[in-house]
């Protein structure tokens, strides 16, 4: 078996957390690996690592990997999902982030968690994912994404007007400063932020979230997840945003894109105590008295 370790060159929690995992994973004889800037990290903390055990995210997970263990937030958990899902290899997140939906594991259950994946004593758990049909390869060819699709006014001045059809036939021109498009997963997320409905993990639907809209009356939107979303973009600007989770790209305004639901899912490690209505009571503060 073969673990490899990703997380953004932070210090503090992350740097323990990937030392403990690193000695845990020795004792339980896992192979492990870990991303550049993380053994950069671990190196200038007196870790020594043996040069093999170094891989480059933007050139994919190594051969013949098993899981992947995010350490972060949930952001890092989506840089790991975009490097694994085609692969269909899990991802385990490891929270060291501050709200968070996706990362469940805490820094005391690493234990647990090296136990339970060397005994497979866990679930995995799909997560739709969107598409994006990319002719322009803008994204190298990960062109998913776990949370949402993101078109977005770029500078601080005038709104984007994006044009909005649904297999075909014409549904809003959005008068905004973007439109999300999201998945059930992402609707925690910027959707969440943006006034977009929760949705449960498993349900077979997309969301499609205008951001500061100037029609007030214009307001999100549950499709179901088989939709083909076609957008056109435009502005006064030369240039819009164009986002995959964690991942942009500038393009020229009159641009067309077309979304729909992935060919394959993510797949999500969960363990027996994960439970999405303990973690929106939790996260959210649902049901607790907070005017005190």
């Amino acid at each position: 078996m073969r673990v490899a370790i990703y997380a953004r060159p932070n210090r503090g929690q992350t740097l323990d957390s990937a030392f403990q995992l690193i000695d845990l994973l020795e004792k339980a004889q896992i192979h492990w690996n870990v991303s550049d800037k993380l053994a950069e990290l671990l190196a200038r903390a007196g870790k020594h690592l043996p040069p093999n055990v170094v891989f480059l995210p933007e050139l994919g997970l190594p051969p013949h990997t098993d899981f992947v263990c995010s350490i972060g937030g949930d952001g890092t958990i989506l840089e790991a999902v975009s490097m694994a899902a085609a692969r269909g290899i899990p991802v385990a997140g490891v929270h060291t982030g501050r709200l968070g939906f996706l990362a469940s594991i805490s820094f005391g259950g690493l234990e647990d968690l090296v136990r339970r994946i060397k005994a497979g004593d866990y679930t995995l758990e799909e997560r739709s994912l969107i598409h994006l049909v990319d002719e322009q390869n803008l994204f190298e060819g990960r062109n998913f994404a776990l949370n949402e699709i993101a078109i977005m006014k770029r500078d601080t001045g005038s709104m984007i007007t994006v044009h909005t059809f649904l297999n075909g036939k014409y549904l809003n021109s959005y008068w905004a400063d973007g439109l999300i498009i999201a998945t059930p997963t992402g609707s925690t997320g910027y959707s969440l932020s943006c006034g977009g409905p929760i949705v449960l993990p498993q349900s077979d639907s997309f969301i499609i979230t205008p951001v500061s809209p100037h029609n007030l009356n214009v307001r999100p939107l549950v499709i179901p997840d088989n939709s083909l979303i076609t957008c056109t973009v435009e502005g006064r600007g030369r240039k819009a945003l164009l986002s995959l989770d964690t991942r942009s790209r500038p393009v020229d305004m009159d641009s067309s894109f077309s979304i729909r639901k992935e060919a394959f899912a993510a797949k999500l490690l969960r363990l027996p105590q994960d439970d999405f209505p303990d973690t929106l009571r939790n996260k959210l503060y649902w049901g607790a008295d907070l005017r005190n």
